[in-house]
């Protein structure tokens, strides 16, 4: 079997994916063992897996501000959400038999590990798939800068941020019918035509350490795993020397 592609991949995962199509659960179970089953398949080619999953789903601290909550303090609410969906995902993959960890930004003692690029390094090698939650560790920075971070610590050869979008398109593909998607495109060309790819101190983390970033639509069957494998048709790829 040829060696992947990517051997270690961070895949950004959005915590408001999460929330039941009703809008009824935080947390749909069916959603979640959806997940749980593409990470498995992933994980079962040979690629390290580590996740960072957001908490829209339950706490959006930029949200709290117009309710009275000051942005720092809400940003502290947010990061205790992604802890929540991280240790449900932990739960999920165990069903599966999928050995995970969580390590924590933050120190959790009763709960989690304590966040350590080494130690997330050596659970990696060991073929753990690794969650790390609570953000950054800091407010003011969303979970996209703490997936491009966490991304450069562990060593990543890919960042995937998961969307419901099969890539970047010129214009919102839902507003524009005109809009058209890129194979592969530069940081500089997707700086150039503004496109929103992630935030901008994310962004700059992946192009200053030259970490590629893979947007896809993560519920579009089978995507991942080909947008793993080199297929262009289901992804795009953002590099310093990619070509529109």
């Amino acid at each position: 079997m040829s060696a992947p592609l990517y051997p270690r991949i961070l895949l950004k995962l959005s915590g408001e994916v999460l929330r039941s199509p009703a809008g009824t659960d935080c947390i749909d179970s069916a959603i979640l063992a959806d997940m749980a089953e593409k990470i498995e398949a992933v994980r079962a080619t040979g690629v390290q897996v580590a996740i960072v999953i957001g908490g829209g789903n339950i706490f959006r601290g930029l949200s709290g501000t117009g309710k009275g909550v000051p942005r720092a303090h809400g940003d502290n609410m947010g990061m205790l959400a992604t802890m929540i969906n991280s240790l449900a995902l932990q739960a999920a993959l165990a069903t599966r038999d999928v050995p995970a960890v969580v390590l924590s930004s933050r120190a959790m003692p009763a709960i989690c590990e304590l966040f350590t690029f080494q130690r997330a390094r050596a659970l990696l090698d060991a073929g753990t798939v690794v969650i790390l939650g609570g953000g950054s560790g800091n407010p003011f920075f969303t979970t996209d800068s703490a997936a491009a971070l966490r991304a450069a610590e562990v060593g990543a050869s890919l960042l995937v941020k998961a969307t419901k979008v099969d890539g970047i398109y010129t214009a919102d593909p839902t507003k524009d019918p005109t809009a058209t998607r890129f194979d592969r495109i530069t940081y500089a060309e997707c700086l150039s035509r503004r496109l929103k790819v992630m935030d901008s101190t994310a962004f700059s983390l992946c192009q200053d350490n030259a970490i590629p970033i893979m947007v896809l639509n993560f519920f579009q069957p089978g995507a991942l795993l080909a947008a793993l494998s080199g297929d262009t048709t289901v992804a795009t790829l953002v590099t310093e020397e990619g070509k529109s």
